[in-house]
């Protein structure tokens, strides 16, 4: 970008640049933890030194700050280094659920069903079908920017608007709205397990369920989705029809994957719906007697096995989904194939799996030395103290997350990061995990699409390179920076709203 490019930005995109050069200077997210465990044992052998402690609501006894600078302190760092890992909640819930993704996504279905949703869209509708064809797609993770983004270009080159929209409400809808969709995926896993983690530093038995936000997710999705809509249409699409850029026809075709959807895909897919629907029949029928091995005790449907072992129920829907759909149009030829994409989806978590071990130590080290509950506590002491109301304190939380945001892209990292002093906190409020979890999950995914921290930030812009080349860091800025703030705002009523009304937040959710 030039200086007198520069020079005529305005004070918003001269902010958000300042950021972008903060932001870069971060190390890579293993890095970040392994930093912030570093500083975890110097400030508690500093805070013990000091004696500092609270007292605990559980016993009224007090819980004083333990020192890793010591023999008991060293020891759980060495000898439990295995078990932190090992016991990592989202470790196991993850691994799960893609296990059956990956089988879905490599068998050419979920790719299918993306395009088969987008190939024949009237114009009038294209923009609602991209941005709710993504709320589908993110159960494929971060694979969705990158199939999504052309596709949606090529969406809108058919019904002769500019392609420029198209990618950026892909971009938004997958990356602006992360955590949300119309289906479970892995997402739900992770925020869960580690949800789960911190709730257990005030009550060891507390479990978050893996659908615990699902009917909060699934009305976001439909309300961004319509959000996105209007303010495409009346802000963003103006804005991308008066720049001066190349003409549509101008885009080299064969960069951009092939939108078509053949007669044998088309067979796949409704053969796999049809998969779909007598799995998910046949575990109705097998929770219709009240003695069901699936149901919970006296005869409970919520409180199950099902439910509990969820993600169990959703590996085996995407596997028989993807077999099926497999096996129809030939990429499921023989049984090593199965196996082959199982693997190929367990390597696109290596990165994950990387992060979630230096996760894990740091959450490992937070709640041995008892800094995590001390915090909550004296916080929500605090936050008594002042008569502060739930309102306020969501307000605060999501300022905090928003700031956050720009510069810890990583959704499980910040939940992490965050997710021992929040939600202990806020359960010493009476507000349950689930309720927390909730709010970052608003709070968390709108700014994603502003900060170039976010590693799809230059794969968005890399597209729209492609038609208009003079495209920059600014320009990709100004055109997600409308969308992305109605889409705060719009969900923030929204949560506050499900809150006042005292809707369940999912299956099993308690009502705060």
């Amino acid at each position: 970008m030039t200086a007198q490019t520069t020079e005529k930005q305005g004070p918003l995109l001269r902010f958000l640049g300042g950021v972008e050069r903060v932001g870069n200077k971060l190390p890579h997210p293993f890095w970040l933890f392994v930093i912030l465990s570093v500083v975890l044992v110097l400030v508690s052998w500093l805070l013990a030194a000091f004696d500092v402690s609270v007292v605990s609501p559980a016993d009224g006894k007090p819980l004083h700050v333990r020192s890793l600078v010591s023999n008991d302190g060293v020891h759980m760092m060495v000898s439990d280094l295995v078990k932190n890992y090992v016991n990592f909640p989202p470790l196991g819930l993850i691994t799960v659920v893609m296990l059956g993704v990956a089988v879905a996504d490599k068998s050419g279905l979920l790719p299918a069903m993306m395009r088969a949703a987008l190939s024949k869209v009237p114009a009038k509708f294209v923009t609602f079908a991209v941005a709710l064809t993504c709320m589908f797609a993110q159960i494929a993770g971060d694979a969705a920017f990158v199939v999504m983004i052309p596709l949606a270009m090529i969406a809108f080159r058919a019904v002769g608007r500019n392609p420029i929209i198209g990618a950026i409400i892909a971009y938004v809808a997958v990356g602006g709205t992360s955590s949300v969709g119309m289906l479970p995926s892995g997402s739900d896993a992770v925020m869960a397990g580690i949800s789960t983690a911190a709730a257990r530093a005030i009550d060891p038995n507390y479990q978050v369920g893996t659908l615990s936000n699902y009917f909060f997710s699934l009305a976001s999705a439909i309300l961004l989705a319509v959000v996105i809509t209007v303010v495409t249409e009346l802000v963003v699409a103006k804005r991308v029809d008066a720049m001066d850029a190349q003409s549509p026809e101008q885009i080299e075709l064969e960069e951009l994957p092939d939108m078509s959807v053949s007669a044998l895909e088309r067979k796949g897919i409704r053969r796999a719906m049809l998969a779909a629907v007598i799995y998910l029949g046949l575990l109705v029928l097998a929770m219709v007697p009240s003695g069901s091995p699936l149901r919970g005790d006296g005869g409970a449907i919520i409180d199950s096995p099902l439910f509990d072992g969820i993600v169990v129920f959703l590996m085996l829907f995407f596997m028989i989904i993807g077999v099926t759909y497999g096996i129809t149009v030939g990429t499921i030829s023989k049984p090593k194939d199965f196996p082959d994409y199982m693997g190929q989806g367990l390597r696109d978590l290596i990165p994950a799996l990387i992060l979630f071990f230096a996760i894990s130590q740091f959450l490992g080290y937070f709640k041995w030395s008892n800094l995590g509950q001390v915090i909550s506590i004296a916080m929500a002491q605090f936050l008594r103290d002042l008569g502060a109301t739930p309102v306020l304190v969501f307000l605060g939380t999501m300022l905090l997350i928003c700031v956050m945001d720009l510069f810890i892209t990583s959704g499980s990292a910040m939940w992490s990061l965050v997710a021992p002093i929040l939600v202990p906190m806020l359960m010493l409020l009476h507000i349950h995990p689930e309720t927390t979890q909730a709010l970052f999950r608003m709070a968390d995914a709108p700014l994603n699409s502003i900060t170039p921290m976010s590693p799809y930030f230059g794969v968005a812009l890399g597209f729209i390179r492609r038609t208009r080349p003079s495209a920059g860091i600014g320009t990709l800025m100004s055109l997600v920076l409308p969308l992305a703030v109605v889409n705060l705002v719009v969900w923030l009523l929204m949560f506050l709203g499900w809150y006042a009304l005292g809707i369940p937040l999912g299956p099993g959710a308690p009502v705060d």
